[in-house]
């Protein structure tokens, strides 16, 4: 690839309040970390139907799915825990087409946070809708007090987040109570936490780049370490490579 990689990212959809006007925003931290690494940033508005997402895909080389609220667990037929904040209908309607579309076409991708809960769900894995509830033995993996929380990481070996990380202690920020629980069919789990806790998975399918992480790589609190997932994301892209093995 003899240009940067044009990279989608989707936004939080924010509707209107009072004299307000619906509107779109997306926290710098995720194309600030793309525009660092060598990539060029493409923000994608909430579209209504597959024809146009495709149309829109067709002109990237691969996508960042960010965070924000939870997945509402009806959409997959669960019922809705009291402690889920839904994300925005618009919003979400629009994520879960746009996720069976980049799977469809193979566009290499990056989910953080619900992005990667979203990657997990519309492949054929399911969540924990409160972790605090369904692994009563788990740490906590959320400080309403303190925004900068961490946790430690055990990674697999052999896999993205060990070249990223190495060896040695690793700790990474943790703000969710939602968690993936099964993994989807052609994903393999790369990193927990020490409680078992799912923290990062990885594709298995040979031509399809896919990656995920709970945590926040983007984030203020986050270390330069984890700025690093992003390089192996490019990395990735321009090598034009879709397998683990082959990316290495």
């Amino acid at each position: 690839m003899n240009r940067k990689p044009r990279i989608g990212i989707n936004s939080d959809f924010r509707t209107s309040k009072g004299d307000a006007p619906d509107y779109l925003c997306v926290t710098s931290g995720y194309f600030d970390c793309i525009i660092k690494v060598g990539g060029i940033p493409v923000v994608v508005p909430p579209l209504e139907n597959e024809t146009d997402i495709e149309c829109v895909l067709e002109d990237l080389d691969g996508f960042l799915l960010i965070g924000g609220h939870d997945l509402d667990p009806r959409h997959d037929g669960f019922m809705i825990h009291p402690t889920v904040r839904p994300l925005d209908s618009r919003r979400e309607t629009f994520d879960r087409m746009l996720v069976q579309c980049i799977a469809n076409l193979r566009l290499p991708v990056f989910g953080i946070g619900v992005g990667m809960q979203l990657l997990n769900v519309t492949q054929g894995g399911n969540l924990f809708l409160h972790v605090p509830e369904d692994l009563p033995d788990s740490i906590p993996h959320r400080d309403l007090q303190d925004p900068g929380h961490r946790h430690s990481l055990d990674i697999v070996p052999g896999t993205i987040l060990e070249r990223v990380f190495g060896d040695g202690e690793i700790r990474v920020n943790s703000k969710h109570h939602m968690a993936v629980d099964e993994v989807a069919p052609g994903f393999m789990v790369t990193a927990r936490c020490p409680d078992g806790v799912i923290e990062a998975i990885e594709s298995e399918i040979v031509d399809w780049f896919a990656i995920g992480t709970q945590f926040h790589p983007e984030s203020s609190a986050a270390s330069a370490l984890d700025v690093r997932i992003f390089e192996e994301f490019i990395d990735g892209i321009k090598a034009g490579k879709h397998s683990l093995q082959l990316v290495a």
